[in-house]
Order: C-alpha cells, then structure tokens, then sequence
C-alpha cells in the first residue's frame, strides 16, 4: 500500500521500487556517518512537518460539513472468526504506529540528564502519538461513517479525496513520505546503539565500538545497514512491517522479564526512576504481550514461523562470534 502510495506522484518509477529503496538507504547511511547531529536534525524536521501534515489533515475534516452516504449492509454479529481475525490484524499493523515510543532509551549514554528527559520523553511522546492517532480517527469517523470506513483499503485517501477531490490522494501521499522518512532515520539510529552495547559486553565483534568523530557507531552502523538491505532485497515493505509488530512485541515481553530479573538479581544498583505499582504494572505488561503474541500468531502464522526460522538460524550465529571475542 505504501507503494502504490508513492508511485501516484511518480508513476514512471514504480518498476523501480527496490532500487529507490536501496538508494534511500545509501542516502541516509552517509548522513549518519556524517555524525549524529545530523541525523537528529532530520529526525527534528521530518517529526515536526509530520505532526503539522496530521494535525492540518485533521482540522480539514472536522470543517468538512458532510455529505449523506448510502449505508453499507454488515454483519454486527460479534463472535465472527473473520471480526477475531481483523480485530488482531489490524493491531498488528497499530503496533507500528506506536513503535518506536521507547527509542529515547538506546540514546540514554548520549543524554546529559537521562534519569529525568528519559522519563520525560517516553510519557509525553506515547500521549502526543495516542492524541493524534484518536484525533485523526475521530477527524476520519467525522467525514465518513464507519461502515465506509470499515471496507476502506486506505481511508485516509478516501477522506482526502472527499475533502479535496482528485488532487486527495497525492495530499495522503505527501503526507506519507515525511513520515516514512522520519520512521526511517529513526530507525537508522536505534540498531547501531544495540549492536554498540552488545560489542561493548561481549556479545558482538569488538569492532562494534567503533566510533567516529561524528559520534555515531560507524561499524555497527554498516553492519546494521547490511542487514537491512538485505531485508529490503527479500520482502515488500508490508511484509517488513508485520516481521517488525512480532519482534516488537516479542522485545518488549523480554525487556519486561529482564527487569523482573535485574530487580531481583542485583536490587542495589541505583534507581533514580522507579516505576509505579512495580511489580504489577511490569507483570500485567507481559500478560499483555503474550496475549498480542498470540493473537498475532493466530492472524499471521506464516510471518511467525518466518521469524522463528530466523531466530533459529541466528542463535548458531551467535555461538560462532561468541567463541571468536
């Protein structure tokens, strides 16, 4: 869908999708080897005209007066397979609206204060991403009735289209690219961090702590790029983003574990932050993530067995690197 997206304001380049891909990539890894504060300058920009592209969208729709749509005949019967089925699907690509609400934290070394701004940062930035999500659903349900919306395959370039004609779908398109563009330098920053602190204990080739002058881990930068590319040469962007809902929701139950375990395991260390009600908000947080894994599971089996696949095949991997350090 992203795809068809892109390719109604160019469409001269749509056999050339993958190789616009790769570039884009290229593009940007030079941009952060140039340092970090580069990159935090897109990252700036980009996030800043996405919200302004979002929140103009959604005051146009609540100015839009309306026009009377035929109704659309549905089933409400609720315990359907095929509602479970939506109801799952539609969570699994939700997630990547949300993901990336954590990603203040592999920044933490590089923060002057990350006992306060790191807290700061998360609050603010779930509740800024659930307003505008709410906003732009309630601003959709405003001009379309949902039974409209429901059989939709792209609403926001249905509603485009009825707020500003013909011209509605490059509106939606527009506002896609800035914000596939600030996804993807988001995303350019967060992997070098991982693969810099699994070099700095051991887990990865030692290598990986290179930095550069620009402050950016420039060997798990290029290591994390190849993979990507990688990625990008195999699968279609829809096929990448329901991989990256399960092994969101599958870190996130880790990372929620680990605390139990490092709370346990070493209870001295200091905790400037401490979270509430611990540790039932930390236990209901994995009840909820397994029941999402599961969920997904049920709705998209084949993308599971294809990550098991890669998880099975990565652990060896590790062994061999592990035994080289």
């Amino acid at each position: 869908m992203q795809k068809v997206r892109f390719f109604i304001l160019f469409p001269a380049l749509a056999d050339y999708s993958t190789v616009m891909a790769i570039s884009l990539l290229a593009a940007f890894v030079l941009i952060h080897l140039s340092g970090v504060k580069n990159g935090s300058i897109i990252q700036q920009i980009t996030s800043f005209l996405k919200v302004i592209c979002f929140m103009s969208l959604v005051v146009a729709c609540f100015m839009y007066t309306g026009v009377k749509l035929p109704l659309i005949k549905t089933d409400n019967t609720f315990f359907q397979i095929g509602l479970l089925f939506g109801f799952f699907k539609s969570l699994q690509l939700i997630i990547g609206t949300y993901n990336g609400w954590n990603s203040v934290c592999f920044f933490a070394e590089e923060n002057d204060n990350p006992s306060k701004n790191i807290p700061k940062s998360l609050y603010s930035g779930v509740f800024l991403v659930a307003a505008i999500y709410v906003l732009v659903n309630a601003a959709f349900f405003h001009v379309l009735p949902i039974e409209i919306l429901a059989k939709s395959n792209l609403a926001a370039a249905d509603v485009a289209k009825i707020l500003f004609g013909e011209n509605g779908a490059i509106i939606v398109t527009v506002i896609s690219i800035f914000s596939l563009i600030s996804i993807l330098n988001a995303f350019m920053m967060i992997p070098p961090r991982i693969l810099y602190g699994l070099s700095r204990d051991g887990f990865f080739i030692e290598k990986g702590t290179t930095v550069n002058k620009g402050g950016t881990p420039i060997v798990a930068l290029l290591v994390s790029s190849f993979v990507s590319l990688f990625l990008i040469c195999i699968g279609s962007f829809e096929v990448l983003f329901s991989f990256a809902a399960f092994i969101s929701i599958i870190v996130w139950g880790l990372a929620y574990l680990s605390l139990l375990k490092l709370r346990t395991s070493e209870p001295n260390l200091p905790r400037p932050y401490r979270s509430f009600w611990y540790p039932w908000t930390t236990i209901i947080a994995i009840i909820s993530s397994i029941a999402l894994l599961i969920g997904f599971i049920y709705s998209d089996p084949k993308s599971f067995i294809i990550i098991m696949g890669i998880t099975v095949i990565s652990y060896p991997l590790f062994l061999v690197l592990k035994k080289k350090l």
